[in-house]
């Protein structure tokens, strides 16, 4: 009794949302824009490199945990 009292229940919310007809008309505006063909923009940028062995970047990047390192038997 109770499982079709709640199908019941689930089929009619469900009926009552699809009997809602709420759409409304989106209206579009358009906007005419116009195409750049020809664009000069010059901009350099560096990248360092480091050398030296201590650098920050490269201990960084070579780390090393404990459970790397091989285990006797």
């Amino acid at each position: 009794m109770k499982t079709i009292l709640t199908l019941i229940f689930v089929l009619f919310i469900g009926v009552a949302a699809q009997a809602q007809n709420n759409t409304q008309e989106v209206k579009v505006v358009t906007i005419e824009k116009t195409i750049v063909k020809e664009t000069t923009v010059k901009k350099t940028e560096v990248a360092r490199l480091y050398k030296r062995t201590n650098s920050k970047v490269k201990k960084a990047l070579t780390f090393t945990t404990k459970r790397n390192k091989a285990k006797l038997a």
